[in-house]
């Protein structure tokens, strides 16, 4: 039997970094590490951006540390600990793990970058501080939430409102606060000025108004408008096209105007990955967005112009201003900005506004859709095209391509612009987990290497190669292949990742639980097994058609077939025993390895299902489905068609054919998947006289927050594969 070089514990023992966010200058950084469950917080000015540590949990806790934020004078910074914003949700959610006396709380702290104790602000989430630094807003229960910096006064309500508050943003002044009021079936746009002066909102409907943000000089927001909830039901279990709008509200008289549509179709539909549409201002009054309208989700700008201004001032070039030839009403045409075959994922514009850096799954070197790399764009790169509403002309400026300034076999995540041009990010390779890195006057450096552990097994890890392979209906799908060394038939193992949301990678992955996932990939690969991760449809990286397929999870799991289509693939490679593949994975990844199982127990021989779905009727009900609504009305779609069908997508439907052993895992304080899937299916398997062993870990959650939690949910599925396939 091989024996790994390196442990387990070694593998699992680095650093993982949050992405970093900036002050409003782009002078001073902040994020955190979580190493082996302890928890710090740092802190980096320029020029040196030398990183100090301003807290430490000090113990493998389970409270995590998020929702960073730096005074505009840099005098402190303010964060979230306690809750879970979880990696497969990316919703907080309450306190997370502790099996302690004291009950944990989502609370606001602050923390002086010169150094000293915490202090804590509130309970809450979701803090901004106001330009003057002296005062912190946060929501607690839908309310809004008031207290000096310093905590020197404990907090209060802010104000009144009827609706559940939440995205506070302070106008460029701090004279008054956006947040969106969130009424149930519509939300507005609200400000709030002084205790004196009575709420506004902007232009309120009954839309679905969110994602406000104030123009440089204060005397507009942006906003995107969806629909309300209402109309003709449609059927939950489908991609509904999601049409929505940007707005652009008058600040000083509470109106509104509609600046841009999307149209009907399913890619129109508004962003439901990673940022989802994105809205920032840049170039004076232009604003950018993100839209997936060409199967991509790519830039795109609009003017933002008031409609009396005409074409005056169409985009500002470095040290010009370029005018129109016609002083006639315009309609402005949004422009895409980044064409192409690839998906753009993080975004950052630089304090000045005058350039915007983003991540993408692009490049020239082979296997750079599995990566991500960095761009920047420059407003002398933008094509700002409008219609003149007289004759119908179409006014355009020229555009210079899109640079890349990072390459290579590596991934860049999280970019943050800064002051003189510099960019801070998350940088990995196939052997390096996520390192914080500055790259200045073309100089890069990473500011934590040296909290790296000085055991972790760099050298001795595996560069995975880029896989594609067919399903049955004909679909590509991509993979990432360990290898391990040596020669003989080796057992085989699909991972499936959750989400399904997401995209693993060439290397380290920049998400938490996915990092962890390569972790444990690595170390099978170190103990002999080939290894393949399959990117299936659902997942992002490989357009908008592959990302919402048709007759997917409960209406008919067809990105099962990829499941198989990659099993086929270890099969037929001469390094891999057929009659000895296993599967795992969690969540979403979780459903399709009891799926495989179910299904196929003559090609998977064992899996381990971390936290999955194992009866999709379960879940269609009032909180997933939407389904309260038509329960109220006549109109109904046939409910009782919607659950033979979601159970027929399931692996309980199967359970006659799963003769394959299973471990299962979950954390009986599971939010996002019922700990009931698991009861359920434990019973189910014992009657059918199918083997199982379970971990149960109480009060732990659905992304388990204590890394003693991951450590032994690993470690049994690494002994469960050693037992199973290798006898």
């Amino acid at each position: 039997m091989l024996v790994a070089v390196f442990t387990l514990a070694q593998v699992l023992s680095y650093p993982f970094p949050s992405a970093p966010v900036r002050d409003a200058n782009g002078t001073a950084i902040a994020y955190t590490l979580d190493t082996q469950g302890v928890r710090t917080l740092w802190f980096a000015r320029a020029p040196a951006f030398a990183p100090k540590q301003l807290f430490t949990s000090g113990a493998d806790d389970g409270q995590e540390l998020t929702n960073l934020v730096i005074s505009n004078d840099d005098s402190h910074l303010v964060y979230v600990r306690g809750g879970d914003h979880d990696a497969n949700w990316t919703v907080p959610l309450q306190p997370g793990p502790a099996s302690m006396p004291a009950q944990p709380q989502m609370q606001v702290w602050s923390v002086s970058t010169s150094g000293g104790g915490a202090a804590l602000l509130g309970d809450g989430d979701a803090p901004a501080i106001s330009p003057d630094g002296k005062r912190a807003v946060f929501t607690n229960g839908g309310a809004v939430m008031v207290a000096p910096v310093d905590g020197s006064v404990a907090a209060r309500r802010l104000f009144f409102d009827r609706g559940e508050d939440s995205e506070l943003h302070w106008s460029p002044d701090g004279s008054a606060l956006a947040f969106v009021s969130t009424r149930t079936d519509h939300s507005f746009i609200g400000i709030y000025r002084n205790d004196a002066t009575s709420l506004e909102f902007l232009a309120p409907s009954t839309s679905q108004d969110f994602m406000p943000r104030w123009s440089p000089d204060g005397s507009a927001i942006a906003f995107i408008r969806a629909p309300g909830d209402g109309g003709p039901p449609q059927n939950p279990l489908n991609w509904n096209p999601q049409p929505w709008q940007i707005w652009v509200g008058d600040v000083a008289n509470a109106s509104a105007r509609l600046v841009w549509s999307s149209g009907n179709g399913p890619r129109d539909s508004l962003p439901q990955s990673g940022h989802g549409p994105l809205l920032e201002w840049v170039w004076g009054r232009s604003l950018i967005f993100l839209s997936e309208r060409d199967n991509w989700a790519h830039l795109y700008t609009i003017g933002a112009f008031p409609a009396e201004a005409g074409l005056k001032t169409l985009v500002r070039l470095p040290g010009t201003t370029r005018t129109a030839i016609s002083a006639r009403a315009v309609n402005p045409i949004a422009t895409l900005l980044t064409p192409g075959n690839f998906m753009i994922e993080d975004v950052s514009v630089a304090p000045d506004r005058e350039s915007v850096v983003f991540s993408a799954n692009a490049g020239a070197v082979p296997g750079d859709d599995d990566r991500r790399h960095l761009f920047s764009l420059t407003s002398a790169s933008v094509i700002t095209v409008f219609r003149d509403g007289a004759s119908g002309q179409t006014v355009a400026l020229a555009r210079d391509a899109v640079s890349q300034f990072t390459y290579g076999a590596t991934s860049e995540t999280g970019p943050v612009t800064l002051e003189n041009g510099a960019v801070v990010f998350n940088r990995a390779t196939a052997q390096q987990p996520l390192l914080v890195t500055l790259v200045s006057n073309s100089a890069q450096r990473a500011l934590d290497a040296d909290l790296l552990p000085t055991d972790f097994p760099s050298t001795q890890l595996i560069k995975p190669k880029e896989v594609s392979f067919e399903a049955a209906d004909g679909t590509k799908v991509h993979g990432q292949l360990f290898l391990p060394s040596g020669g003989g038939k080796r057992p085989g193992i699909i991972f499936v990742h959750g989400g399904p949301f997401r995209q693993m990678l060439l290397n380290w992955h920049y998400m938490d639980y996915y990092s962890n996932a390569y972790a444990v990939n690595q170390y099978l690969a170190s103990r002999g097994f080939v290894v393949l991760s399959v990117n299936y449809r659902c997942g992002i990286g490989y357009g908008h058609d592959f990302n919402f397929p048709a007759r997917w999870g409960p209406t008919g799991a067809s990105e099962y077939q990829d499941v198989v289509a990659g099993a086929r693939f270890l099969q037929s490679d001469p390094r891999v025993d057929p009659g000895r593949i296993g599967i795992w994975g969690g969540s979403y990844g979780g459903y399709l390895t009891a799926l495989a199982l179910a299904r196929n127990s003559d090609i998977f021989k064992a899996g381990v299902d971390f936290h999955g779905v194992h009866d999709w009727s379960l879940d269609i009900d009032n909180s997933v489905w939407g389904l309260a609504p038509q329960l109220k009305r006549y109109q109904q779609f046939d409910t009782r068609a919607m659950m033979k069908l979601a159970w027929e997508s399931s692996p309980d439907s199967a359970i006659a054919t799963w003769k394959s052993p299973v471990l299962l895992v979950q954390g009986d304080d599971d939010r996002n998947v019922e700990f009931h899937q698991m009861v359920d299916l434990a019973q189910r398997l014992q009657l059918a006289g199918v083997r199982f062993d379970e971990i149960v870990i109480p009060n732990e959650i659905h992304g388990f927050l204590r890394y003693a939690s991951w450590l032994q949910a690993d470690a049994a599925t690494v002994e469960y594969f050693d037992r199973q396939l290798k006898g």
